[in-house]
């Protein structure tokens, strides 16, 4: 699918253009609102997006062009949708272009045209699917629609880089951040944030909580230790540590939890195998984000509060790869 922009006006593009956009929301007493921007450039409808900077992630890219375009701050909830189309180039032919949406709730602000957009309305879903000016837009919308039920995201961290284990002569669980580490601890730290998380859970590892640290601050955020997220405990009873995750998710909003290798890939496979979704490959890169919205389970027998259940998960690579 080719998006409708005047060939004259294309400029040239790399063999592939990455950008990064948001289902911006929010609630009303008839269902939620979104909003659609007008660009006069296009004399289009559409949701807010724009390229990423050489070097931004997709994250980045959702929230800085939200407050460029329409002048609201947003705050995270997850990835939403991917779409891919097709731009001119100026010497020919055509270029793919994938965007990454992301589903954000609004937090304030104020609405001023701007020299991308002159006009901005806030509509029910329905309204809003009718107005857009593209098919793959619409995409977007279903996928919002079908989150709408989700009660929680998870952030599962892994910690950054510490060093090699042989060459630390302690306590394994006292190694700290190495110089690397810290960089990606820094990465971290702008990207976790845009989320807004209200907890924080760590293994009790010194490379963990030094890994979430300084959200923990500047959120004010006790960082809470929880053993069944480390290596050694999640190992000895797998289940258990479901529960503990399962646990924060029954909590609702939006939590961190940071564990290490040897526990992420087996703790999301079966939270996704328990869901019936299928993933592609359960990767763990030290520094990368699991992203994981659950949603309300089936009430259980005896009137038991019913566990959550994933509804989504997205990988978020080592922000410095």
């Amino acid at each position: 699918m080719t998006e409708d922009i005047p060939v004259a006006e294309a400029v040239e593009v790399p063999a592939l253009v990455r950008a990064a956009g948001t289902l911006l929301w929010r609630p009303s007493p008839q269902g939620p609102e979104v909003v659609l921007v007008h660009r006069p450039r296009y004399d289009d409808w559409s949701l807010p997006k724009g390229k990423l900077d050489p070097g931004e992630l997709a994250a980045h890219a959702a929230a800085r062009e939200v407050v460029e375009e329409t002048g609201f701050e947003a705050t995270l909830t997850r990835p939403l949708a991917q779409v891919s189309y097709s731009v001119p180039r100026r010497t020919g032919g055509l270029a793919p272009k994938v965007v990454y949406y992301f589903s954000a709730r609004l937090r304030g602000g104020e609405f001023a045209p701007n020299d991308e957009v002159d006009e901005l309305r806030w509509l029910p879903l329905k309204e809003a699917r009718a107005e857009l000016s593209y098919p793959h837009d619409a995409r977007v919308l279903d996928a919002f629609d079908e989150s709408r039920s989700e009660t929680a995201t998870v952030l599962l961290v892994r910690h950054a880089k510490a060093g090699k284990r042989s060459e630390w002569s302690g306590d394994d669980a006292l190694r700290p951040l190495s110089e690397a580490g810290r960089e990606q601890r820094d990465a971290l730290h702008s990207l976790l944030p845009l989320f807004a998380p209200s907890r924080i859970y760590s293994a009790p590892r010194v490379r963990c909580e030094q890994t979430v640290a300084p959200v923990a601050r500047d959120g004010g955020i006790d960082v809470l230790s929880e053993p069944l997220f480390s290596e050694e405990v999640y190992s000895a009873d797998p289940s258990a540590g479901v529960r503990a995750l399962l646990e924060v998710a029954a909590e609702g909003g939006t939590s961190v939890v940071c564990s290490q290798g040897g526990v992420i890939p087996d703790l999301v496979t079966r939270l996704a195998d328990s869901a019936g979704l299928e993933l592609d490959e359960v990767a763990s890169r030290k520094g990368s984000v699991w992203t994981l919205a659950f949603r309300p389970g089936e009430p259980a027998d005896g009137g038991q509060a019913p566990d959550p259940v994933l509804a989504a998960a997205d990988y978020l690579p080592d922000p410095l790869a």
